[in-house]
C-alpha cells in the first residue's frame, strides 16, 4: 500500500452539531439490542467497552450462528505478526451457509433475489431455485476440470447467474476472482494472469444504460495472452451470435442439457483459513493488488455486519445498488444477505436510464425496506431535483445506507429528507476491500451526525494517530488506524506478502488504512479520504500509475501524471498532465485521442475529465513525479516541503 505520511495534522473545518436520534421502538427491536441484552447490557457505551475486552467471546458467539462441519479449536492466533488466523481448525463452506442450511427451513421457499434487467425484464429466484442453479453450475465447472484450489475468473453482468457463479466456485473449494464488467481487455488480462485463472466465466454480453456491451468479445481479447486459461463458460444474456472457440468455449445452457435439475454437488469442507477469493483493488504503485480473503473469518464478518448494521429481519427486502465486481457486492449483495436468509434486489442497469427515477421505481415496485447505495449515486440524482423521488411511494423503506466514499452533509440531508422522509436512519459505512466487512458505522440504535461514519463496530479498536502512531486530539486530522485484527480482514496480497506487511509497518504495530480522518468529542469518526495517490472516482479506487501507464503506452506521450480533484458528483474526478514526445503537438484532437486510449486500456471509469499538456512535471532528484506538489498547485493549497524537488 502507499506509505505517504506527509499529511499534516490540521483542525477540521467541519464540525457537525446536528444530531438525529432513533426512536425507542427502533432501539427496542434492533438485532444489536437483542444481542446486547443477552450479554446483560442496556447501553451501547458499556457494551462496546465489553466488546474490546471480550472480542473473542463476541466473535465466538457470531461464528456459532453459522454452520461448521467441524468446530474451531482456537478462536484467534497471532504468533507470526503481522499474519494471523481466526477459528483455527474449523471446517465450513460459505456456500453451504448461503444456501444448503436454508434448505432445511422455510427459507427454501423464500425469494432470494428479485432481479430487474436494464431493459426492464424481470426474474424471481427463490432460495431453492438459486440452490438448483448453483449446483448445476458447480457440476458444469467440475466437468470443465475445476477442483479445490483452482482459480476461476468471473467477468459478468449483474444477473442471477453471476451470483450462482460465485457460490458454485466456493462450493467446489475453488477460488474466484471477480473482475468488474466495465474493465477493458488489458485490465481483465492482467488480473487473470496474476491470479493464474484456469477458467473464465462470462456472458455473451449485457445491457447497460440502453447500450449493448459485448462482454464475450472483450473476454476473447483478454485471454489471447493468458497461458493458464483452459476453458471459458459463457452465459447467454443477449442471445447474440458470438465467437465460440471449439474445445475452449462452452455455453452454460448447452452443458445444462446433460446436468439434471436434481443434481447436488456436495460442498467441499474448507479450512477456516482456506482461500475464498482474490479481489483486485488499485494501488498507487500501478499494479493492481490481489486482496486475499478466506472462508471462515470472511463468512463470519460479512454475516455479522449485515445482521447488525442493516438490522436485517425475515420480512425485509434489501437492496445494495453496487456491482458484484467490487467488494461491496461480494459482502453485501451475495454473501452477507444470503447467509442471513434475506430477500434482495439485483439490478443490471444504471440509476438514470431510461429516466432519473429508475432507482425509486424499483424501490416502489419491490417494496424495498433497506437501501444501501453510494454518495456518488445520491449526488448524481440530486442534480435532477426532488420531483423524481416524489413521484414514487417510498414508504416501504426503513433503513438507508451509504458506502464507497465519505458522504458530504448536504447529500446526507438530501438523502434523509427526500428518500428517508426525514426520519429514517442512514448507515454511513466505512470499510475497504482489505477489511472485507464494515468497520466503522452507526447501527440503528445510535444517534446520527450528517457526514459522519459514527462509531467503530463492536470489537473494532479504531484510532486517529500521527505518523509515529501517537493518538491525536479531538477534531484534528490524522491517520485512521485499527489496533487489532478482525475476522474478515484480508490475509495477504496474492503473491506479494511483503506488500501486505506494509499495512502493519507503515505506522508500527497498527493496521493503517491509508485514509485520513478526524474524531470529535463524542467519538464520532469523519473520514476525509485517501492520503496516498489512489484516486476515488464514483466510489471506485483507481491507481494513478495505472492511468499514467495507459497514457505513456501511447506513442505520442513521453510522460504523464494523474491526480484526483474534488467533484461534487463523483467525489473525485481525474485530471492528467501530459508531456508529448517531440514531433507531436497539443490539440483538441490529441486530447480526444488520449482520452479514448485510456478508455480502451483501462476502462471508462479511468477516462480523465481534464487533460492538460505541459512541458514539464515536478520530480524528486531520484526521478519520481511528485503528485502531491501537482495536486497542491492545482487546488491552490500550500505545497509543503519541496526540498527533494529536482532544481
Amino acid at each position: 500500500m502507499a506509505s505517504n505520511l506527509n499529511f499534516e495534522d490540521t483542525d477540521t473545518i467541519l464540525i457537525e452539531n446536528r444530531l438525529f436520534s432513533p426512536s425507542s421502538d427502533v432501539v427496542d427491536n434492533a438485532n444489536i439490542t437483542a444481542y446486547m441484552r443477552s450479554k446483560g447490557f442496556d447501553d451501547y457505551e458499556s457494551f462496546y467497552k465489553w466488546s474490546l475486552e471480550s472480542r473473542f467471546e463476541f466473535w465466538d458467539d457470531m461464528a456459532k450462528e453459522l454452520h461448521w462441519f467441524e468446530p474451531w479449536t482456537k478462536t484467534f492466533e497471532w504468533t507470526d505478526k503481522p499474519f494471523f488466523k481466526w477459528f483455527t481448525d474449523g471446517k465450513l463452506n460459505i456456500a453451504y451457509n448461503c444456501l444448503d442450511r436454508h434448505m432445511e427451513t422455510e427459507t427454501r421457499h423464500k425469494v432470494a433475489f428479485y432481479w430487474e434487467g436494464d431493459d426492464g425484464s424481470n426474474r424471481t429466484l427463490t432460495y431453492e431455485q438459486l440452490y438448483v442453479l448453483t449446483n448445476r453450475m458447480a457440476k458444469a465447472l467440475q466437468n470443465l476440470g475445476v477442483s479445490k484450489g483452482d482459480r476461476v475468473a468471473i467477468y459478468m453482468p449483474a444477473i442471477p447467474e453471476q451470483v450462482a457463479a460465485l457460490l458454485a466456485v466456493a462450493r467446489l473449494g475453488a477460488v474466484h476472482t471477480v473482475v468488474f464488467g466495465g474493465f477493458a481487455a488489458s485490465a481483465l488480462r492482467e488480473r487473470i494472469n496474476d491470479a493464474g485463472a484456469k477458467v473464465v466465466i462470462t456472458a455473451d454480453g449485457n445491457y447497460r444504460g440502453g447500450k449493448h456491451i459485448q462482454l464475450k468479445k472483450i473476454a476473447d481479447e483478454a485471454v489471447e495472452e493468458t497461458p493458464t486459461v483452459e476453458k471459458m463458460l459463457v452465459v447467454r444474456r443477449l442471445d447474440s451470435d458470438v465467437n465460440m472457440q471449439e474445445g475452449r468455449d462452452y455455453y452454460l445452457d448447452e452443458l445444462f442439457k446433460d446436468i439434471p435439475e436434481d443434481t447436488v454437488v456436495p460442498c467441499e469442507p474448507m479450512d477456516s483459513e482456506d482461500l475464498l477469493y482474490i479481489l483486485y483493488t488499485s494501488g498507487s504503485t500501478g499494479k493492481p493488488k490481489g486482496v486475499v480473503h478466506v472462508q471462515g473469518g470472511y463468512a463470519v464478518g460479512a454475516y455479522t455486519t449485515t445482521k447488525l448494521v442493516f438490522d436485517i429481519k425475515p420480512d425485509d427486502v434489501y437492496w445494495c445498488s453496487a456491482d458484484i465486481g467490487w467488494v461491496t457486492g461480494h459482502s453485501y449483495i451475495v454473501y452477507g444477505p444470503l447467509m442471513n436468509g434475506a430477500t434482495s434486489v439485483l439490478f443490471e442497469g444504471t440509476p438514470t436510464y431510461p429516466t432519473p427515477d429508475r432507482w425509486w421505481s424499483i424501490i416502489e415496485k419491490f417494496k424495498v425496506t433497506i437501501f444501501y447505495s453510494s454518495p456518488t449515486g445520491i449526488r448524481g440524482l440530486m442534480r435532477f431535483g426532488e420531483e423524481w423521488p416524489a413521484k414514487h411511494d417510498l414508504s416501504s423503506l426503513r433503513v438507508l445506507g451509504s458506502v464507497g466514499e465519505p458522504i458530504n452533509p448536504e447529500a446526507w440531508m438530501w438523502y434523509r429528507h427526500n428518500i428517508g422522509r426525514d426520519e429514517l436512519p442512514i448507515m454511513d459505512t466505512w470499510w475497504q476491500t482489505e477489511t472485507g466487512s464494515i468497520l466503522i458505522s452507526p447501527t440503528v440504535i445510535l444517534p446520527l451526525k450528517p457526514g459522519s461514519a459514527s462509531r467503530p463496530m463492536p470489537t473494532i479498536e479504531a484510532d486517529i494517530v500521527d505518523k509515529n502512531g501517537n493518538p491525536i486530539g479531538e477534531n484534528k486530522g490524522g491517520f485512521l488506524v485499527v489496533r487489532h485484527p478482525w475476522p474478515s480482514q484480508m490475509r495477504t496480497i496474492y503473491g506479494d506478502p511483503a506488500r501486505y506487511q506494509t499495512y502493519w509497518e507503515t505506522i508500527p504495530d497498527v493496521y493503517f488504512a491509508g485514509d485520513a480522518a478526524t474524531r470529535d468529542k463524542d467519538g464520532y469518526f469523519r473520514v476525509q479520504g485517501r492520503v496516498d495517490d489512489v484516486i476515488k472516482v464514483s466510489g471506485h479506487r483507481l491507481g494513478s500509475m495505472e492511468i499514467e501507464s495507459s497514457l505513456v503506452s501511447h506513442p505520442a506521450v513521453a510522460e504523464a501524471a494523474a491526480i484526483g480533484k474534488p467533484d461534487e458528483v463523483k467525489g473525485e474526478h481525474v485530471k492528467v498532465f501530459v508531456i508529448l514526445r517531440d514531433g507531436y503537438e497539443a490539440s483538441e484532437e490529441m486530447e480526444k485521442t488520449l482520452k479514448l486510449h485510456v478508455r480502451t486500456i483501462v476502462g471508462p471509469l479511468a477516462v480523465p475529465d481534464e487533460l492538460e499538456f505541459t512541458p514539464s512535471l515536478p520530480k524528486t532528484r531520484s526521478g519520481k513525479i511528485m503528485r502531491r506538489v501537482i495536486r497542491a498547485r492545482e487546488l491552490g493549497e500550500p505545497v509543503g516541503d519541496t526540498s527533494t524537488l529536482d532544481a
